[in-house]
């Protein structure tokens, strides 16, 4: 991409947590209710895992188990996390080389602070092309 945008600038800084203990159910009913696709796991305030949509269907409702089971038996873990501060551009590099498309991201000490999507990266695309262009318009 060769732009400096910083991920702190288009995170979504309010993410939906779910205690590790919590019942399948419970995230379901939040990912419902905020129209989002994850919930980030914590257990004693520090991001765990994520439970996604996917896993919901494929671990729970695909295997004929009950909603009851809690999230911390089905999420994916361990969780990849990165700081705010790096770029747009190292974000997707780290989504595409671990395969994921959510990277919540955590400051100094380890609290979740924000979370990319690969739709959020896709929704930039058009203006970092107008961007790049322009860049190479003026010759920089």
């Amino acid at each position: 991409m060769g732009t400096n945008i910083k991920v702190s600038d288009v995170m979504k800084s309010n993410v939906i947590v779910i205690p590790a203990g919590a019942p399948v159910v419970e995230a379901a009913k939040l990912m419902s209710k905020h129209s989002i696709g994850s919930v980030v796991v914590i257990e004693e305030n520090e991001a765990r895992g994520i439970v996604t949509e996917r896993d919901i269907i494929r671990k729970v409702v695909a295997s004929n188990k009950q909603a009851t089971v809690e999230v911390s038996k089905i999420m994916s873990s361990p969780l990849i996390v990165s700081s705010p501060d790096i770029t747009v551009e190292e974000a997707a590099k780290i989504m595409n080389k671990h395969g994921i498309k959510r990277l919540p991201l955590i400051d100094d000490k380890g609290y979740i602070v924000g979370i990319i999507t690969e739709n959020d990266i896709l929704k930039l695309l058009p203006s970092l092309i107008d961007l790049i262009e322009e860049r190479s318009l003026i010759g920089q």
